[in-house]
């Protein structure tokens, strides 16, 4: 068993010992905070910016291939068939009797696949 006397020149040495690998380390320690700081940001860019990026892609290439015939949804829910195409604008017919409604390009949210059961023409 070790005495009190040598517990106690142990834990002197110990202090002092730590405190110069702390001056030593001090470097270490922020090349460490700066790796993990990298290492954040990397992963950040990863989980959110990269995937966010490319969906602002697929919007974009998607707004660029619109063409006239195309039925669309729009951020406000309201299904058309677009009729016209402008610079920023489209025109989308609405409705069984093709009522005409000027939209922004950027208000479209979705090109459709399949028309819609209720959008055909009523039936005398």
């Amino acid at each position: 068993m070790l005495n009190l006397n040598a517990l106690t020149s142990l834990l002197e040495t110990g202090v002092t010992n730590t405190g110069a690998a702390q001056q030593a380390g001090g470097g270490a320690s922020m090349i460490s905070s700066l790796l993990i700081m990298v290492l954040m940001f990397v992963a950040l860019y990863f989980i959110m910016i990269r995937p966010q990026k490319k969906k602002d892609k697929a919007v974009k290439d998607m707004l660029a291939a619109l063409k006239v015939g195309d039925r669309i949804l729009t951020i406000g829910g309201i299904y058309g068939t677009i009729t016209q195409i402008r610079e920023d604008q489209v025109v989308i017919a609405i409705g069984a009797q093709k009522t005409p409604m000027h939209m922004a390009r950027w208000a479209i949210k979705s090109v459709e696949d399949a028309p819609l059961e209720n959008d055909a023409a009523p039936e005398v």
